[in-house]
């Protein structure tokens, strides 16, 4: 009965909708007669889905935390060949819009509506009950590649996803919100928002975990390892089905912290970046301008009250910061010869002459949430010196100061979580389609948003937005098409009202007209945890400007004072759009920590967890939370073969910071690994042959002391067991907070001890691992 009822349901949505705004598309029309036997029946095969007539093949290319002024092609130091190269075949678009924080972008790049509307205001990790921030896909908001897979395309998202909840992102599931249960046939990369490019903890394949094929000694680099599965992909793709159109979303984890990349992508940029973040800034400006992706016109923004000049660093802090961006530079051109390579397979398929390439330089603008030093902050700056030639390595999660990242948003103000102004939110995008695009090389100025592309992408393919998926009668796309620019220049705007909002910094465009209220920088001190603390906390005492964009590129001139009408009419289209999105209520980073401890789990309330040998690898946030427990304890039921054992009995974390219980050399050893500091605890006897049960329990110092940050610290003390006897204990600096995953039995992505290797599995039997908290 309910399968008949849900039958009729999409029965009358397909005819109040019609036909042809409903997908899944009805079968066509079979004639099939059935008799008693063969010879007097008829058969008929239910036909395929049938994609338009000359559908193209699409590849929308995302890449992270770029800004404006970053990339060769738009006037900045790293070298951008392939990028170039797809810029002469195609269009430049200098007015295109993010919603400047990477997964909030993403919701609205792939639904085509705004990302309070579709519940990511924030990324999910920072998720909370309200309807714009709880990070749940809705179902009325299907994904550009559920759409197109329902007009005959083949579909594959490749690379960082970061767009599902994190609570039902294990081994469990629900899969219905990760990219396979979201209209992508195929999925390879990383569901959260960054990962080491080195030693990746928690690879996916479709739903399933797996691991990197190889080693970063051995020449690993996740970029290039995305990159070579997309093209396997699509090479698969042409040798079976050449004549069906597929859809690739190919969004790389680079340039997103940490900045991973080979000494020989660094090397060309030693001594580039000696002359500091303002004139770089001032070269980047002009060399905008001789390439004509800003107006003649336009003016160079000042720097912000919050960020240091150049010239007021000492010399240590400028050889540092100096190969901080070194590394950045060389991170962006390797990431653009990676793109070049896949782009160089797709375009010589048997149908690359019809294949639309969308290739979007960021997500957001350029990063400032390593604050004023980058990481590593904490330490001296001579400490930081000794290990400067490390950067860029495996070993350190390395990201830079954030006057670089204000550098590379000329000429704008802001960048990355700063909605309000453009360093935060415009990004280029460059637009090829051989033999559509005759102006190649040419440039577009029209105002377009990431939430235009599902819209453009349904124009070039020649279908419509459905009104009806699944069942699920749909939202109405916000973006509009862009489409008709593609053979204008002077096309008409078709996008003429966006609001932007994030961490309480805000703004709104219409007709040519921003109105914007930031509430903070994004380099506070604390960096990515503080990322919108504002020195007041309620929005409503925040400062709105006011600026004519139409002739005003950078927002360079505050007109508030001159029209206070026309900011207090922007205001309130402002408040309509916000209520009418699920904007409300802001919340800037001071709301974050409350938030953080709410956010659900399917951890949440138990005190005791069972693993067993062979348990897939499990992210810490759908674990139990240690970080969270005022104390805990870890139990293995172990059996230990005649010669002994070793290896991992249980991983948790990585190089960065973790934990690990093992065996080495015939001892049982723990150690804690908080990222400054590893202490370990090694047992004062032999582990015994046979079967034995083997306890490490931690106890801090203060029960009643309670988590006050994402980050912190809880001293205490940790023992181990075997068999009930004390034969170790150690003091030990607890962490409150982890990344990576859990292994059973082995380590994964990085080792958490510098003594053992991945995945050092244990040569031993284990029986059970439990948790207690």
């Amino acid at each position: 009965m309910p399968c008949l009822l849900a039958i009729s349901l999409v029965a009358v949505a397909a005819r109040q909708a019609g036909v042809a705004d409903v997908l899944p598309r009805p079968e066509s029309p079979c004639e099939r007669r059935i008799g008693l036997t063969a010879d007097a029946s008829i058969p008929c095969w239910p036909g395929s889905v049938e994609s338009p007539e000359d559908a193209p093949n699409i590849v929308l290319i995302l890449l992270d935390d770029v800004g404006f002024g970053d990339a060769s092609t738009f006037g900045g130091v790293a070298r951008t060949p392939e990028m170039d190269r797809l810029a002469a075949q195609g269009l430049r678009y200098n007015n295109f819009h993010t919603a400047s924080l990477c997964s909030p972008t993403r919701a609205a790049l792939l639904t085509g509506r705004n990302h309070h509307q579709v519940g990511f205001g924030r990324i999910p990790e920072m998720a909370d009950g309200f309807p714009g921030y709880d990070s749940v896909w809705k179902e009325n908001a299907a994904s550009i590649a559920a759409v197109l897979r329902g007009y005959g395309y083949s579909t594959a998202a490749i690379g960082k996803w970061h767009n599902t909840p994190v609570w039902e992102i294990s081994p469990a599931g629900p899969f219905d919100r990760w990219p396979t249960g979201l209209g992508f046939e195929y999925f390879y990369g990383f569901m959260g928002g960054e990962d080491s490019h080195w030693e990746p903890a928690l690879l996916y394949r479709g739903i399933t975990a797996v691991e990197a094929d190889a080693r970063s000694e051995q020449g690993y680099h996740l970029t290039t390892d995305l990159t070579d599965d997309a093209i396997q992909w699509v090479r698969t793709h042409d040798s079976l089905t050449p004549e069906r159109p597929y859809f690739l979303y190919f969004a790389t984890g680079a340039t997103h912290s940490p900045h991973h990349v080979p000494n020989e992508w660094i090397d060309p940029y030693r001594g580039r970046f000696d002359q500091g973040w303002d004139e770089l800034r001032e070269e980047t400006f002009a060399r905008q301008k001789e390439l004509g992706v800003i107006p003649a016109d336009a003016r160079l923004t000042e720097r912000p009250e919050g960020l240091p000049a150049w010239d007021s660093l000492s010399a240590d802090h400028k050889r540092l910061f100096a190969r901080q961006m070194e590394v950045y530079a060389g991170y962006i051109a390797h990431t653009d010869h990676e793109v070049g390579r896949l782009l160089k397979a797709v375009q010589q398929g048997p149908r690359g002459d019809n294949t639309l390439i969308l290739y979007i330089v960021g997500d957001n603008g350029a990063s400032g949430m390593g604050g004023l030093e980058g990481t590593d902050a904490d330490l001296p700056v001579s400490a930081r010196l000794q290990r400067i030639d490390e950067l860029g390595g495996p070993l350190h999660m390395n990201m830079y100061a954030a006057g670089w990242a204000w550098s590379a948003g000329s000429p704008f103000q802001g960048v990355k979580g700063i909605a309000s102004h453009f360093g935060g939110l415009r990004n280029p995008l460059i637009v090829a389609w051989p033999g559509r695009i005759k102006d190649q090389g040419g440039l577009r100025s029209q105002f377009t948003h990431v939430n235009d592309v599902a819209a453009t992408l349904y124009e070039a393919a020649g279908i419509r937005m459905p009104e009806v998926v699944g069942g699920v009668r749909q939202l109405p796309l916000e973006g509009v098409s862009f489409r008709p620019s593609f053979d204008d220049p002077e096309a008409a705007e078709g996008h003429r009202v966006q609001y932007f909002e994030m961490w309480g910094n805000r703004a709104i465009y219409v007709d040519g007209w921003v109105a914007a209220a930031r509430h903070d920088a994004a380099w506070n001190a604390g960096g990515w945890a503080n990322a919108g603390a504002a020195a007041h906390p309620e929005a409503s005492g925040d400062r709105w400007e006011l600026f004519d964009v139409s002739r005003d590129f950078s927002q360079a001139h505050d007109l508030a004072a001159q029209h206070p009408e026309k900011l207090k009419e922007l205001q309130q289209r402002f408040d309509a759009e916000a209520r009418r999105n699920n904007v409300y209520p802001l919340a800037t980073s001071r709301d974050f920590e409350k938030t953080f401890d709410a956010v659900p789990s399917i951890a949440r309330g138990r005190r005791e967890f069972t693993f067993h040998a062979g348990t897939p690898r499990v992210p810490v946030w759908s674990g139990p939370d240690i970080g969270r427990s005022p104390s805990y304890r870890i139990t293995a039921e172990v059996r230990v073969p005649d010669g002994g054992a070793r290896g991992v009995i249980l991983a948790w974390g990585g190089r960065f910071e973790g934990l690990v219980l093992y065996i080495e050399n015939d001892h049982l050893v723990f150690e804690n690994n908080s990222g400054r500091t590893r202490e370990s605890i090694r047992s004062n006897i032999p582990m015994p042959e046979g079967a034995s049960v083997i306890t490490y329990e931690y106890v801090p110092d203060d029960a009643r002391q309670k988590r006050t940050s994402w980050y912190g610290r809880r001293p205490g003390t940790g023992r181990l067991y075997i068999d009930g006897r004390t034969v170790g204990s150690a003091r030990v600096t607890q962490s409150t907070y982890y990344f990576g995953s859990i292994g059973i039995g082995r380590g994964s992505g990085s080792p958490v001890s510098a003594a053992l290797d991945v995945p050092s599995a244990f040569t031993g039997t284990i029986d059970k691992v439990t948790v207690t908290l």
